[in-house]
């Protein structure tokens, strides 16, 4: 018998999380350790957790990630993206609401590229005049 799951891919800098949603009762499971343990401060907390707010579904799913790459910050922006596409592929009525607060669309700013002749991508070594 195999379980009904929705599936959703969330990028963020370079943090690539894949989030799988199972019917269940609201638990959270990120590479395999609890949620609470894996993103230790409530902010990061809250934002994984907003698009399952927004769509009141926060009890309805266990939700299983696979995030890589980047750091907390970057991983929580995945989560939560990913989540919000896995909801839409569970009720498309949620896209409209889900993209009105911004959760479906990826955020493309990512570190910029460190040019030669310079000590970071826009810091410009100290000028000597004498």
């Amino acid at each position: 018998m195999a379980t009904i799951q929705y599936y959703g891919t969330g990028k963020r800098k370079s943090a690539i999380a894949r989030v799988f949603l199972r019917p269940g009762t609201g638990g959270i499971k990120i590479n395999g350790r609890g949620f609470e343990d894996f993103f230790a401060s409530e902010p990061l907390r809250l934002q994984v957790q907003q698009p399952l707010k927004l769509a009141e579904c926060a009890d309805k799913f266990d939700i299983y990630v696979n995030v890589c790459g980047g750091g907390s910050s970057g991983q929580a922006g995945a989560v939560r993206h990913g989540i919000s596409r896995a909801l839409v592929e569970y009720n498309p009525e949620f896209r409209k609401k889900l993209r009105g607060a911004g959760f479906l669309t990826r955020d493309a700013r990512v570190k910029e590229r460190k040019k030669y002749g310079q000590p970071g991508a826009r810091k410009r070594f100290q000028y000597s005049k004498r």
